[in-house]
């Protein structure tokens, strides 16, 4: 069992089943699932790069990336139907608890002039969601073989009702937030 999951049943969920009172342990709020998500706008004209970060994204989530294809043309910026244009990973279970636990603790305080992250980006039923500019904050990632820097963004399912429950069980967990 990962260390970040024993931490949740051991510590965070009687911290939650306190704070909110809930009736029953299965109204605590849990992670569900976390979607990390890679758009790559040069991936369109460059197969290589694409290749390059569907790599990259594999070795920091462990699991096979999807790769995501435009489902609309837009002209402007030259995508046809049918074009790669990102790839993106879905993690639940022991490997979404894995990656949780190497972002907080491993990955954003590698992040340069770090302070933490925005409590404001939930959605209003309970998910939350990180952009991160560089994959290099991973450990993972060898600086010397990547040939462009690229964003991704996470996304925290949880299965709390509101952004006060999410926002207390991410805390919980571990997430470095900054009141802004």
């Amino acid at each position: 069992m990962s260390r970040l999951k024993e931490k949740y049943k051991n510590e965070v969920s009687a911290a939650l089943m306190q704070k909110f009172q809930y009736k029953s342990v299965m109204e605590i709020p849990k992670l569900e699932k976390v979607v990390v998500n890679m758009g790559l706008g040069d991936a369109k004209d460059n197969a290589k790069s694409l290749e390059a970060a569907v790599h990259d994204l594999g070795i920091i989530v462990g699991q096979k990336p999807v790769i995501t294809k435009a489902k609309n043309s837009v002209a402007s910026f030259k995508v046809r139907k049918g074009m790669n244009i990102g790839a993106k990973v879905t993690l639940r279970g022991e490997r979404m608890y894995e990656f949780v636990d190497k972002l907080l603790n491993v990955a954003l305080p590698r992040v340069r002039d770090f302070k933490g992250v925005s409590d404001k980006a939930f959605d209003g039923r309970g998910n939350y969601a990180l952009g991160i500019k560089e994959q290099l904050i991973f450990p993972e990632i060898e600086y010397d073989k990547v040939d462009k820097v690229r964003g991704m963004d996470i996304i925290f399912v949880t299965t709390a009702k509101s952004d006060e429950e999410a926002k207390e069980l991410l805390k919980l967990m571990g997430m470095p937030y900054v009141n802004q």
